[in-house]
């Protein structure tokens, strides 16, 4: 294999304990539960440089990500780990309106 075969185009995207419990509420709406996934897909396939995304002030590595359309279902927060030997990131929080 080519060293392009292995390895991954993007990076990792893991969920909080929190965020993963928020995903396995079988009473979470199904626009939320596809825009986290479709966060995770864009964190994963952009890397640090998601469209629409703002980073922290204080701690440049800490992200938000709008949720749905214009941001209307809320906010996921997320943290890169890009000085990692495997760079990834890690959904922290997502707080719904």
């Amino acid at each position: 294999m080519s060293e392009t075969e292995d390895t991954p185009d993007g990076w990792t995207c893991l969920l909080s304990d929190e965020v993963a419990e928020l995903l396995s509420d079988v009473a979470l709406p199904a626009d939320v539960f596809s825009a986290v996934i479709a966060a995770t897909v864009a964190i994963n396939e952009c890397k640090d440089d998601v469209p629409g995304s703002t980073a922290s002030d204080r701690w440049p590595a800490q992200r938000r990500l709008p949720l749905g359309a214009g941001g209307a279902l809320g906010i996921a927060e997320y943290v890169m780990v890009a000085d990692a030997e495997e760079p990834y990131c890690v959904i922290t929080r997502v707080q719904l309106y």
